[in-house]
């Protein structure tokens, strides 16, 4: 079906062959296009016609095919209009009191997870409490030691188990079951209790007839003036919709509950390129710092409505983007000034020194200890590293940007939806844990001069040694500043081979090598001549 749409996506029309064999097909004109074409509804299989039955004799379960109706002059609302309005359109058809969501490169890898989400909601003391039930993202394409850091090992086997314990988790968009009652907007009182309903009764109406029926309910105006996308479903007006919807859950009362079984219960594919990571994330990134400046904000919707633990870990995933700022600021002036010869820290002979060696030394062995118990590998961890240093010094920092200028009414929010498919030559590349780069993204340009200026900050350090010799000198005043310079040239080491090393298709273009060498280059020399 997915190849049909696609093909008939690339022509510009439906062929003759495929508008008679298929009933979709039909309802297209030709004026229609991915964003502007009438609802297209269609059951495929009715789960109540007793010849519905797979090759085994097994009855199977009723299958809808649904593409909402969308015109350019109305705003679809992106993932979350989608969900919308499959809800509405389920609740006419099978009403099933529990709703899974799935994104479309995820498939269920283990059956019991059902049963599993079932003892939640079915539990004799807690289950009025919970609304929706989340499961962890797994990917089955992740390499040994991770090189884009996508399998999210801490977030999911340490801080959602965290956020569990304060009556979270956030619902993630994916792998979660849901009260559709919940989702439709109740708010939790102590005798919400779970109900099962079961509907014994023939249906009284032809498929033809339910189709035309429920079609309005996926109809670009249908929405208007309801509350629907603000009380009701998921929540419009933030590229994370799927965290303010829980939040707002959340904040009507209701708890969540995290479950990460030994057997992942969902499967999807990870991207397999650092662009395709870096775009993914600075989606995350910028729809979390969104929320803050929304009528959603942890700091000031959820205040009082849930838990202090929980109101903070909301607000973790929101400051992601601000972060970007201080770690540029240590990404860039630290080693301009180490080439300098100015200190910005206390020296070794400080007793100021000691609190900087405690965070530094404490920090970085929680994160190992940590990473491997997660069950991670130390090369795993340093790949972590880096990529939490480009996460925040090209995604997130972007992230930042694009919200300033949304809020300045400069920019539109867009809804960039991550690639993951890939040739046969990236995912050789990808396996061996090489870094694929292979484009002139702006991410890369400021990925790559900030490599290329701790390296000439360090080539001067180097030469200045040198030339004095006295080591110990450069130890005794100003040894963070030459560990954090050092540590920043060893973790760009893939840039530099990118930059400069690689003969495949994976390397940096050569006018962006060019770029970022006379950009970092004129950096040092000017500061170094104005300080």
């Amino acid at each position: 079906m997915k190849e049909r749409i696609e093909s008939a996506t690339k022509l510009g029309r439906i062929p003759e062959e495929q508008r008679s064999k298929h009933e979709g097909f039909s309802q297209w004109d030709s004026y229609s296009s991915r964003l502007d074409h009438d609802t297209i509804l269609q059951i495929l299989i009715d789960g109540k016609d007793p010849n519905a039955k797979d090759i085994d004799g097994c009855a199977l379960p009723t299958l809808v095919y649904l593409a909402r109706e969308k015109r350019p002059q109305h705003p679809h609302h992106f993932k979350a209009g989608a969900m919308n309005a499959l809800i509405r359109v389920s609740s006419k058809i099978s009403n099933g009191p529990i709703i899974l969501n799935l994104d479309c490169d995820m498939y269920s890898n283990n059956s019991l997870s059902v049963h599993d989400a079932l003892c939640f909601f079915l539990d004799e003391e807690k289950s009025h409490e919970v609304a929706f039930v989340q499961y962890p993202q797994h990917f089955e394409n992740i390499t040994k030691n991770d090189v884009y850091s996508n399998s999210l090992r801490v977030v999911i086997n340490v801080e959602f188990h965290g956020l569990d314990g304060f009556g979270g988790p956030t619902y993630c968009g994916t792998g979660c079951f849901q009260r559709r009652d919940v989702l439709c907007g109740r708010k939790f009182t102590k005798d919400s209790k779970f109900e099962w309903k079961k509907d014994d009764h023939k249906r009284l109406r032809s498929i033809l007839e339910l189709e035309q029926e429920t079609k309005s309910l996926a109809s670009c105006t249908y929405e208007q003036n309801t509350q629907w996308g603000k009380e009701m479903g998921l929540i419009y007006g933030c590229l994370l919709e799927d965290a303010i919807t829980g939040l707002s859950i959340h904040c009507r009362g209701w708890k969540s509950v995290y479950i990460n079984p030994e057997r992942k219960a969902f499967t999807g594919l990870a991207p397999t390129t650092l662009s395709q990571t870096l775009v993914q994330h600075k989606r995350w990134a910028e729809g979390a710092f969104q929320i803050l400046f929304c009528n959603y904000s942890p700091l000031s919707y959820a205040r009082g409505e849930i838990s202090f633990g929980l109101q903070l870990g909301y607000c973790y995933y929101c400051f992601w983007c601000p972060s970007s700022i201080p770690v540029l600021y240590y990404c860039i002036f630290p080693s301009l000034y180490l080439l300098k010869g100015i200190s910005l820290f206390p020296q070794i002979s400080s007793p100021w020194f000691l609190p900087f060696a405690y965070v530094i030394s404490t920090r970085y062995i929680y994160s190992l200890a940590e990473f491997l118990w997660s069950g991670g590998t130390i090369l795993g961890w340093w790949c972590e590293q880096r990529m939490w240093l480009y996460k925040r010094t090209s995604s997130f920092f972007f992230g930042f940007i694009d919200t300033i200028l949304k809020m300045l009414g400069f920019t539109e929010s867009t809804f960039v939806v991550t690639a993951k498919f890939t040739d046969e030559d990236v995912l050789k590349r990808y396996e061996k844990e090489k870094m694929e780069f292979g484009d002139s993204s702006p991410m890369f340009a400021i990925l790559a001069t900030l490599a290329m200026l701790n390296l000439f900050c360090f080539i001067g350090v180097v030469n200045k040694v040198i030339m004095n010799g006295d080591v110990f000198s450069l130890y005794k005043t100003m040894p963070l500043q030459t560990l954090l310079c050092i540590a920043l040239v060893l973790i760009n080491l893939p840039l530099y081979q990118g930059l400069f090393l690689r003969n495949d298709n994976g390397k940096l273009p050569s006018s962006l090598a060019f770029k970022s060498f006379v950009v970092a280059l004129l950096a040092c020399s000017s500061f170094t001549l104005l300080y």
